[in-house]
């Protein structure tokens, strides 16, 4: 190799890493951006995407310098790729990322999984690539002892996810960033039973700016339009519309005008209330229930505004500070137009201890206008059975995983539905284990004695 080319290499190489040190501090600022993921999933991966920088910093050029194609070995684009499936608006209840998953009582040391999370209101595991399709092996390589061929990596994640507990998925997603050949796809289908979901993400690029001198710089985006995403069932799908009956479907709501926001979404619960469940549906936890019907919530801002201190501080004690901010967030955004879009579309659900601890509250708690709003709200919801899930009722029970609400949220997981909360303490916990967990949160509202 003569100088002048040795040199060009030499600046190409420059060139690769600087693009690819844009590439990683692009990934870094995305992630900082991903709305629904904990600190601890935002650490994991910053601190994955911060050794490719590390190790792109003590690169030297001339380790590089016989080569006639001068090029790096990174893992950036992986991490885009799991950063891409992030960003998907149907991705919720992101619990791990880039974590292994343990076999127990076996020698095997489990299987790799980039993300667990929920997906469609589903449990759900995803592995992630970012290889060149042509260097995939369905069967392991002769010689090898470390590529043991695709087939064999598939086989193992089944055999860890149907001995999995508190983890255990309904389904594997395996997303290959370049796509598959072929024969690679054929055997995916053939031999597992695996579907084409890839019409359920969206197909927008991963791209980011920098700013250079005063001025933004685009990066040309990472295209995803070729990707190939499969899934492989683990269980077979629940036929939910034979077993969950609403417990007295004859029962109508009277025609009491309880006010306009109360009414439009006890409407919305009527309209979807037809004996079974046989569609999306969401569990509503107790704290659900008290701000449908709160007070606060319908229509008793300005009356507690108006109400003096001590008379406040006589009634709610040392809540009264804690009430008084419900109120001002109700008048800043009413918390039914928030609940209405969560059951849009969705049959409502609770479970006999939520329907029990709601009734014990409000008679204790709620005014007469609060307890005729229950009334009316506890005939059009639909009461089911406790039903914890295995996988919820495998936590241990602690006083951050207490058993009144695993078996709430367990009961909405037995569904593969969302649960309706505002406890984030416990999804919190329940997030920490490493299982995931479909919730949707809203603002707390107290009962008021309206």
């Amino acid at each position: 190799m003569d100088v002048d080319e040795e040199h060009d290499n030499l600046v190409a190489l420059g060139m690769i890493v600087k693009e690819t040190q844009k590439r990683c501090e692009g990934v870094l600022d995305t992630i900082e951006t991903l709305p629904h993921l904990s600190l601890s999933c935002k650490h994991t991966l910053s601190r994955l995407v911060q050794s490719e920088l590390d190790f792109l910093s003590r690169l030297s050029s001339t380790d590089y310098a016989t080569k006639s194609e001068p090029s790096i070995c990174v893992n950036i684009g992986h991490l885009e790729a799991v950063v891409h499936i992030l960003q998907q608006p149907n991705i919720l209840g992101v619990s791990r990322v880039c974590k292994t998953i343990g076999l127990h009582n076996t020698t095997s040391k489990g299987a790799h999984v980039d993300i667990v999370c929920t997906f469609e209101g589903n449990p759900v595991w995803f592995i992630v690539s970012d290889r060149n399709p042509k260097y995939i092996s369905w069967y392991a390589q002769q010689d090898s002892s470390r590529n043991k061929g695709l087939r064999a990596r598939v086989q193992l994640l089944l055999e860890v996810a149907h001995h999995s507990v508190s983890l255990k998925p309904f389904s594997i997603i395996f997303f290959f960033s370049n796509g598959l050949d072929r024969f690679t796809l054929e055997k995916f289908h053939t031999e597992f039973g695996a579907v084409d979901v890839k019409s359920k993400f969206s197909n927008f690029d991963f791209n980011f700016s920098e700013e250079l001198g005063g001025e933004w710089i685009d990066v040309p985006a990472r295209s995803y339009q070729h990707a190939s995403v499969l899934e492989i069932k683990v269980n077979s799908p629940q036929d939910i519309s034979k077993n969950l009956i609403v417990a007295n479907p004859s029962v109508k709501p009277c025609n009491i005008n309880l006010g306009g926001s109360f009414g439009d979404l006890i409407s919305q619960m009527v309209l979807s209330s037809n004996g079974k469940i046989d569609s999306d549906i969401v569990n509503f936890g107790t704290t659900a229930l008290i701000a449908i019907v709160s007070g606060i919530s319908n229509g008793g801002t300005q009356k507690l505004l108006a109400t003096p201190d001590d008379e406040l501080k006589t009634r709610f004690k040392g809540n009264t500070k804690f009430v008084i901010n419900q109120v001002l967030s109700e008048i800043e955004s009413p918390i039914h137009m928030d609940i209405s879009k969560v059951i849009c579309g969705r049959k409502c659900i609770i479970c006999e201890s939520v329907c029990s601890e709601f009734k014990e509250l409000v008679l204790m708690c709620g005014g007469v206008n609060e307890k005729l709003r229950a009334e009316q709200l506890l005939k059009v919801v639909v009461v089911t059975p406790d039903c914890p899930s295995g996988r919820m009722m495998s936590l241990p029970t602690t006083r951050k995983l207490g058993l009144k609400n695993k078996i709430v949220f367990g009961t909405g997981d037995h569904w593969h539905a969302p649960t309706l909360t505002a406890n984030m303490g416990f999804v919190r916990a329940v997030l920490q284990t490493g299982m995931s967990l479909f919730t949707f949160e809203h603002r707390p509202r107290a009962l008021t004695g309206d």
